[in-house]
């Protein structure tokens, strides 16, 4: 190879590792590994103690970097590394870098991909396996990251997930549905911490909170209530509609109960029939249902107080809502059946987030889904102890999601 061809490749491979200002003297390749020697342009460096200028090289050292992955194989930097000394004051220095943090053994990009490979769902151990680097250092470097506490958004929904973390089975995690942003992860879902964690907020910062989501957990309801006083308390949708869906279901299971093993086992394959609504199903299949609800009165009178339920979800507004809300719970307490009779009672005790649900288009379905990814994250990672570290995975996840949603947007 000539020198100007020699000239051009070693200007095409620092373009290509993207290491400007450096001299590489030789690379190595083997069957897994790439080795690649270089060194920094020799300029004048400024003493550190004094501020002399001076190129006078005291001696050199070879430093073995860890680089990111390239053409499927590991990449090794090899630099030899001057030391200067200044000639006024005698001080000895090492060269500036740009690639090369102040006591790492690993490049700033490398740093960068490893953070970068952690945006999604993976596991640490297959990120170091990835970057043939060991589980603790990738988990050192990830522990750079943290993410300070958020501002609160007009629209705040909070929900549990079992993290069984730090001492605890479920953690919850608050969102901004509005905007589909992950807020902040807390270590538990009792009152005494939330409290605790709400009264660091302002009180002018709390009212700027407009509504206020959960689930049918009395905990965080009692808590808007207390710091949220402004807010609009919503019950989610989804958590009292289930109430009768699994009142309904333990009817069913309690009569399938009594039929013989060819008819329970007809009446458990069909359960999907009898959740859905009546008027939603094909002719073929209501007559099906109508066939199974002649089995059993006590079946039949459930389907009908579960399919009076489910007309109240059309309701466009809070008060026609009121109306037939208040009009199934005063029939199903007095229904007879112990289970639609519970069910009653409590959409009574819930009534008033209940209904504020129909005049508002937020729901916890966007902290659902959340929920859903960090079970992912926990499967991959065989759980987490540390409540810090999973924390800051959870928002380092969400946070990159967001980046890419606004890159696209823009």
């Amino acid at each position: 190879m000539n020198g100007g061809s020699n000239m051009l490749y070693t200007h095409f491979t620092e373009e290509l590792l993207g290491l400007q200002g450096v001299k590489i003297t030789n690379i190595e390749k083997e069957e897994n590994n790439i080795t690649i020697y270089l060194e920094m342009e020799r300029k004048s460096h400024s003493c550190p103690c004094c501020g002399t200028a001076t190129d006078t090289i005291h001696d050199y050292r070879l430093q073995k970097i860890k680089d990111i992955p390239s053409f499927g194989k590991n990449v090794v930097i090899k630099l030899r590394k001057r030391r200067y000394r200044c000639p006024n004051c005698g001080k000895r220095f090492y060269e500036n870098n740009s690639f090369l943090p102040k006591y790492r053994r690993m490049t700033n990009r490398l740093i960068e991909f490893i953070l970068y490979r952690l945006t999604d769902e993976r596991s640490f151990t297959s990120v170091a396996r990835e970057v043939n680097l060991s589980v603790p250092t990738v988990i050192r470097v990830f522990d750079l990251v943290n993410y300070p506490k958020a501002e609160l958004p007009r629209v705040l929904s909070i929900d549990e997930f079992k993290g069984n973390t730090w001492g605890e089975k479920y953690q919850s995690i608050l969102t901004d549905p509005e905007n589909k942003i992950v807020l902040d992860i807390l270590p538990e879902r009792y009152k005494p911490y939330l409290t605790t964690y709400f009264s660091k907020y302002s009180k002018e910062e709390r009212e700027k909170v407009k509504y206020f989501i959960s689930d049918m957990w009395r905990t965080y309801y009692d808590t808007s209530g207390i710091w949220f006083k402004n807010a609009t308390r919503i019950v989610d949708k989804y958590h009292w509609i289930r109430q009768v869906i699994w009142a309904f279901e333990n009817v069913r299971k309690e009569e399938q109960k009594k039929f013989s093993k060819t008819h329970r086992r007809y009446f458990k394959n069909s359960k999907k029939l009898l959740l859905k609504r009546f008027n939603k199903l094909e002719n073929e299949q209501q007559q099906q249902v109508l066939v199974m609800l002649e089995a059993s009165a006590n079946l039949s009178r459930s389907h009908w107080y579960k399919e009076k339920f489910l007309e109240i979800l059309d309701c466009n507004d809070r008060k026609t809502a009121k109306e037939k809300m208040s009009e199934w719970i005063t029939n199903a307490s007095n229904c007879g059946i112990p289970q639609f009779e519970k069910c009653a009672d409590t959409m009574q005790n819930w009534l008033s987030g209940i209904l504020n649900s129909f005049s508002s288009p937020y729901t916890n379905g966007f902290t659902e889904g959340c929920n859903n990814k960090i079970k992912v994250l926990k499967r991959n990672a065989y759980g987490y102890k540390n409540f810090r570290r999973f924390r800051n995975r959870i928002l380092h996840i969400f946070s990159h999601k967001q980046l890419k949603k606004e890159q696209a947007a823009a």
